[in-house]
């Protein structure tokens, strides 16, 4: 049957996903003492004692944040992610976010909320302010999009859709994210190029050094007076004091935000939700299930996909045994990997290695069993973070 596995939950994880782990090879619990991989949603895992038998992590979502990844990858751990998974979620809430600030609906429900007396008094007093809440329709308008991966692919899509005119810009684009945009999606060469030239504005990056603050007061003076600005992103890509400042001068007419802080509460030009972004029982369903595959695909063998610090390596298994190997990514390594299973008498039938930054990873199929003692010599290559033996079960 092969090996079994322990599998340790940190939050509730979707049994849509849970039941991807067969119960005949798999045991999951919420107190695992020494799990082979842990699943996690939001719960933060940086003071956390992480086990010496976790070979992997995976997250429910996107963002890892709340894994402490760079220790992970000195463990040679992969962290894997469901990056996608929750991308009509969120793009639904930003198409929400704009129409509740283009149509200004939330101080139109506080209005109505707040109307005392019979009926004839409250039809009177709507009729006399509803003026005050006049807003704008979305065709013809432009949407600026930072950020054009999965989420901001949608985004631009729906809002074409729409009738809305959208301007992208992402440097870093992937190929598969180039091949999904719209081609109605006109290509900006920077940041102030799209804050200039849009009515609304939606960021859809991930948070690192480079995105920080990646709006902020010098290029917020570039927007046009009444730029929505909506942030389903990550709480620190925009500077709260910044975004302040510019709906104080009116610059911005409204920030719709997913990630509430204490400058932002309360201010009457912003709309604040309690981090919503994913949670709709479908963005759950399909976190779950896509990155409880990728870590049974690795626990089992081998491969690797959606990992935030490790390459994608995957390989049809061509050979009964194999052997995965998590290494810093200097030189020699394979070569160094390679004499060590020479030495021990193994006939390499196919290799695959692949580096992401600083680590890399080898899948490694040999024709014959692989003895304890040859894995303990790869193990012993200064760099080596990581090996397993993945024998075929029969």
């Amino acid at each position: 049957m092969g090996e079994r596995f322990e599998i340790l939950v940190l939050n509730q994880i979707s049994p849509v996903g849970l039941k991807h782990l067969p119960a005949e090879r798999y045991t999951v619990s919420k107190d695992a003492a020494h799990p082979d991989a842990i699943l996690v949603r939001s719960a933060d895992m940086h003071a956390m004692d992480i086990s010496a038998s976790v070979r992997a992590i995976g997250r429910a979502g996107a963002g890892t944040n709340n894994i402490p990844v760079k220790a992970m990858s000195a463990r040679g751990v992969p962290v894997f992610n469901a990056p996608g998974a929750n991308a009509n979620a969120v793009k639904e809430l930003v198409l929400a976010g704009m129409l509740m600030a283009a149509r200004n609906l939330v101080p139109a429900v506080q209005f109505v909320a707040g109307l005392r007396g019979d009926d004839a008094t409250v039809a009177k007093r709507i009729e006399d302010e509803k003026k005050r809440f006049a807003g704008s329709e979305l065709p013809g308008h432009t949407l600026g999009v930072l950020g054009l991966g999965k989420i901001g692919s949608l985004v631009a899509d729906a809002a074409i859709r729409l009738g809305m005119n959208v301007l992208g810009y992402d440097p870093e684009i992937s190929v598969e994210a180039a091949w999904s945009l719209p081609a109605q999606v006109r290509k900006a060469h920077s940041i102030d190029e799209v804050l200039r030239g849009s009515h609304f504005i939606t960021l859809h990056v991930p948070l690192m050094d480079a995105t920080r603050g990646l709006v902020n007061a010098r290029n917020l003076a570039h927007v046009r007076s009444g730029t929505i600005l909506l942030n389903f992103s990550r709480e620190g890509v925009v500077e709260d004091a910044a975004v302040v400042e510019a709906l104080n001068s009116h610059r911005l007419k409204a920030y719709v935000t997913d990630f509430p802080t204490a400058m932002l509460a309360g201010h009457p030009a912003v709309i604040a939700l309690p981090h919503l972004g994913a949670s709709t029982r479908e963005a759950e369903d399909n976190s779950a299930q896509m990155v409880v595959d990728q870590v049974r695909e690795y626990l089992e063998h081998g491969n690797i996909r959606n990992a935030v610090n490790f390459p994608d390596v995957a390989m049809q298994r061509e050979a009964p045994y194999r052997v995965a190997i998590a290494n810093a990514n200097v030189p020699n390594m394979v070569g160094q990997m390679s004499t060590a299973m020479a030495q021990a008498g193994l006939n390499i039938h196919n290799m695959l290695n692949k580096s992401k930054g600083e680590m890399a990873y080898t899948l490694v199929d040999v024709d014959s069993p692989v003895t304890p003692q040859a894995v303990e010599a790869i193990r012993r290559i200064d760099g080596v973070l990581a090996v397993r033996y993945l024998p075929r079960d029969t």
